[in-house]
């Protein structure tokens, strides 16, 4: 219990600093899928370079790509700040509970900035696309939303554990701009056709695309995607194999 009152203080402590750095979190955020959904979903759309219901389709994925990416971003690199340049990673070993709480709560903590700025893009992209969903459709789309976060998360601890700090930019270029452009985010991964079946195999291999494929699963039901089921399931098994390797990950680097 005591480790549990722990655990919940400091992830209270990381919710409330960020409130105070609220301006930030939402700049950092919001600006770059903004003008994703602006770009491909109005001006391509009224000009004609895509379809009408292209907007449809890129919405749900936009939406998985900001929580994804956002819990995975604020996972990594508040580690690679603690174990680096602050330190302040010290003071939370120091803390009674166990040091993989510590790694959990870390990844808790990243989720959650993740599941915010999924859910800040929802009115965004109603309001710039004229789009609606179904109210029935949110509670599932919630827990869509959360499962990529922690799928997010998992990954950033990964990534923060083992890339060292000098290296973190290049990271950024090498790592999530592949993730973000194979995580059938702008496109069905279904639609892939066998001209591009190498590219469908890789796009297969990043849990983003089941985070993009399952958010279209509950609010297009009738278009073609990977099955629901499916797609959850390989979500919890990203956040089980990815989560477990970042709390070794992050217990060698705290035991160093």
């Amino acid at each position: 219990m005591t480790a549990l009152r722990t655990f919940n203080a400091v992830l209270g402590r990381d919710i409330f600093v960020t409130g105070r750095e609220l301006p930030s979190f939402l700049a950092q955020v919001i600006i770059q899928p903004f003008f994703t959904l602006f770009i491909f979903g109005k001006v391509l759309t009224q000009i004609g370079f895509v379809h009408g219901n292209f907007s449809e389709v890129l919405l749900p994925g936009v939406v998985a790509l900001n929580g994804f990416l956002g819990a995975l971003q604020n996972t990594t690199l508040p580690l690679v700040l603690d174990f680096s340049w602050t330190r302040e990673i010290e003071d939370r070993l120091l803390a009674p509970m166990p040091i993989a709480m510590v790694a959990v709560e870390k990844m808790v903590f990243g989720a959650l900035r993740g599941l915010l700025a999924a859910i800040l893009m929802i009115p965004i992209g109603f309001a710039i696309l004229g789009l609606t969903w179904p109210a029935t459709s949110l509670p599932m789309v919630l827990v869509v939303l959360i499962l990529g976060s922690l799928a997010g998360a998992a990954i950033g601890m990964v990534v923060g554990t083992s890339v060292p700090p000098r290296r973190i930019n290049i990271m950024f270029a090498v790592i999530l701009t592949p993730l973000m452009f194979t995580g059938s985010t702008q496109f069905p991964w279904s639609s892939l056709n066998d001209d591009l079946l190498w590219f469908k195999v890789v796009c297969a291999l990043n849990p983003l695309t089941y985070a993009s494929e399952a958010m279209r699963a509950v609010l297009l039901p009738n278009s073609q995607n990977i099955a629901l089921w499916v797609s959850l399931l390989v979500l919890l098994a990203a956040i089980a194999l990815f989560g477990a390797t970042g709390v070794r990950g992050f217990m060698r680097r705290a035991l160093d």
